[in-house]
């Protein structure tokens, strides 16, 4: 075992034909994911799969409010602020096994432009058919509302033939405004393509196929999946504990005796 307070390198787990690479220094995303020798997670900086924290997906016009306090976000996607401050943040590798090993957990203190102090703690555990991650937010003192939660970019064609599919059955879709927000208003779920939220009462569980190849199964006990399939290279499966714009239309509040804790697991098998 390590223990660092310094930003590391990048960590590389491996389980029995599955490997998975870390970057703690670009918001510690899982910068690569491959089963079987497949690559199945889109490549760049900016792709990967990040975690949302401490809030998922568009906070309206980067404003929310705790008690009788507003607090304003920077606008990183004007007219918005988007996907939390994790995935531009250096984290710390708090703990790695040893070489060739299966877990790995790490951590950021939040800081400016977050307006309350606190932890997050992401562990990362792979075996041989599955990658686990598991996020925490803590505080060092106020209660704040927070979200937490992953932007996985899977690669539509893994070059073995088919375009990949999505299979998923939710209760309900959230009603997308002009605004990209969610309206408030349920509705049945609508055919893609989507960039849009869905409600899963009993867990998340999408299942993405990629014909003769591969078998991804994501799940979650969370409630929430925003589902994104607009673009041409990659399709998104992202489960979250509240919608786009929760710390306004859902808060969960972070406290000294309740941390928010989310984990997503995902399983996979060989359709060759």
């Amino acid at each position: 075992m390590r223990v660092s307070d310094e930003v590391s390198q990048n960590v590389t787990l491996a389980a029995d034909g599955a490997e998975v690479v870390v970057d703690p220094r670009n918001g510690c995303r899982i910068a690569g994911l491959r089963v079987g020798g497949l690559e199945l997670l889109r490549q760049g900086p900016r792709y990967g799969a990040f975690p949302m924290v401490p809030w998922c997906g568009r906070t309206d016009r980067g404003q929310f409010r705790n008690g009788g306090e507003i607090h304003r976000l920077p606008l990183n996607s004007p007219p918005h602020a988007i996907h939390g401050t994790g995935r531009d943040t250096a984290w710390r590798t708090a703990r790695t096994a040893s070489e060739g090993g299966t877990s790995a957990a790490f951590t950021y203190d939040l800081a400016d432009p977050w307006p309350y102090s606190g932890r997050v703690t992401q562990l990362v555990e792979l075996t041989g058919d599955s990658l686990t991650l598991t996020m925490g937010v803590e505080t060092y003192g106020d209660s704040f509302p927070a979200q937490a939660g992953w932007h996985p970019w899977f690669l539509r064609n893994l070059g073995t033939g088919k375009d990949v599919e999505i299979g998923f059955r939710p209760e309900w879709q959230e009603e997308r405004g002009e605004d990209h927000l969610p309206t408030g208003r349920r509705i049945d779920p609508r055919p893609g393509p989507w960039d849009d939220c869905f409600g899963m009462p009993d867990g998340v569980d999408v299942t993405l196929t990629w014909p003769g190849a591969l078998e991804l199964k994501v799940t979650s006990r969370a409630e929430w999946v925003v589902v994104y399939d607009e673009q041409s290279e990659a399709v998104c499966v992202e489960p979250q504990s509240g919608p786009p714009n929760g710390l306004n239309s859902h808060p969960r509040l972070v406290t000294p005796i309740d941390p928010l804790e989310i984990s997503t697991t995902w399983t996979w098998r060989s359709l060759a």
